[in-house]
């Protein structure tokens, strides 16, 4: 017999008992359902963390920090070595295979004040030549370039920091244009303020005339800082640590690291591991937001797995009743099957026609039960997504097409696995004996 005699034949014997058949393959549709439904919702948590993180920073960026400046969740335990955050580690970091660029991170708090507004935020020089490579876009102006003196890039929420210390009360942040006013920038916290008095022995810091070049597009840290370059800021805390005369702690830190941190951009997520393993074994510190997504993947691998688990369950109660339905076939069909052995019917031919007939009840309840997750996984999308006020860019429910495919090919192999055993007993029927069954 050719093969589509045989699935002509299973599609016959099927169709004679309707209702069984209905029956059998809806057990597969609500396994089926049930397992991909709850596979999608591990997807869900998954691609909505990555998401977030994506938007807390780029993920191919590794900060790397000395001891005393790491992390307060990043604990690892390794020997300590006598690492500096310095020029020559920069140089270091520029050699590793797949780096594709390094800055090194100075920060300062500093008052920036445009005519009548003043505003406190935190100033980060960087190296203006990376910029571009570090993800800053610029929504207005330009990001900063070489050779930029006392000129800042700003965040685009630091702009809602600026108000009048003369007004008490505002409602509303006060629109400012840091592009087109000359800028004063100092870290003295008592510039500006209406009646603030400083004590007897306070010294001010220097005022630097400054103009601002570029506000970032809004996203991530970026949007809460302004920057601008390193040589300049580190010039700045110089002149600062002199009229205070305090340096002499600020110094002693200054000759164990020149920098706080120092930015690595890796060419790929892919390479963000490897490349800051080689980093720690240098002894240095490092966090990536890679490793917050490394950590939640294993979480939701074994939510995934949970939830995969209870779905695979009512998958296991459909095999059963596709197992249950080809041996009642078998019994009601034992005289057809004798009649086929001694007209010749080989007997792989026989088996493979109750093997076709479970994975045919497979596929097919793994086709319905397909069609029926998506709908759930919309409602869930729209009804629970709602509720939770995350917009329409929320998702509860994301059914992949790897899912897909593997819950078609696992329903098929499920029927299929299910009759097997049923086929193997049809085919040892005695053909003497199953033509005189009644």
């Amino acid at each position: 017999m050719n093969s589509l005699d045989l699935f002509k034949m299973a599609f016959n014997n099927l169709w004679r008992k309707k209702t069984r058949t209905f029956l059998t393959v809806l057990g597969v549709v609500i396994g089926t359902t049930s397992i991909v439904v709850m596979v999608s919702l591990g997807i869900a948590i998954d691609t909505e963390f990555k998401k977030s993180m994506g938007q807390m920073g780029d993920l191919t960026v590794i900060e790397v920090n000395a001891d005393g400046y790491r992390p307060m969740n990043e604990v690892n335990s390794r020997d300590k070595k006598d690492v500096k955050l310095d020029d020559t580690a920069i140089a270091t970091f520029k050699k590793i295979d797949g780096v594709e660029a390094v800055t090194p991170e100075k920060r300062m708090y500093m008052r920036i004040g445009v005519g009548k507004y003043i505003a406190d935020m935190s100033v980060v020089g960087i190296d203006p030549s990376v910029m571009k490579e570090f993800g800053f876009k610029a929504e207005e102006g330009r990001l900063l370039a070489s050779g930029d003196k006392k000129v800042l890039v700003f965040g685009k929420d630091t702009l809602n920091y600026f108000r009048n210390p003369r007004v008490r009360n505002e409602e509303e942040p006060p629109t400012v244009d840091v592009l087109g006013n000359k800028l004063t920038l100092t870290s003295d916290r008592y510039f500006g303020e209406r009646n603030a008095k400083p004590p007897s022995d306070y010294k001010a810091p220097k005022h630097y005339m400054a103009k601002g070049v570029g506000v970032l597009e809004e996203g991530g840290r970026n949007g809460y800082r302004a920057y601008m370059s390193i040589e300049e800021l580190l010039k700045i805390e110089e002149e600062d640590e002199k009229i205070r005369k305090d340096s002499s702690n600020r110094r002693r830190n200054k000759d164990e690291n020149k920098y706080e941190t120092i930015k690595v951009k890796v060419k790929d997520v892919e390479s963000v591991e490897g490349v800051a393993e080689i980093i720690k074994n240098m002894g240095y510190e490092t966090f990536s937001l890679t490793d917050m997504v490394n950590n939640m993947k294993e979480t939701t691998q074994k939510i995934g797995l949970i939830l995969g688990g209870i779905g695979g369950i009512s998958l296991l109660v459909a095999a059963i009743g596709i197992t249950n339905t080809m041996i009642m076939s078998i019994y009601e069909r034992t005289r057809e099957i004798g009649v086929m052995k001694v007209i010749g019917a080989k007997l792989s031919d026989i088996k493979k026609l109750f093997l076709i007939e479970a994975g045919m009840i497979g596929l097919t309840g793994g086709l319905a039960g397909l069609t029926f997750s998506y709908l759930v996984s919309f409602i869930l999308n729209k009804v629970a997504g709602g509720m939770m006020g995350g917009g329409s860019d929320t998702k509860i429910s994301v059914i992949s097409i790897e899912l897909a495919l593997g819950a078609l090919v696992f329903s098929f192999i499920i029927g299929v696995v299910a009759g097997y055993l049923p086929a193997r007993r049809a085919m040892n029927l005695s053909a003497l004996k199953a033509i005189k069954n009644e």
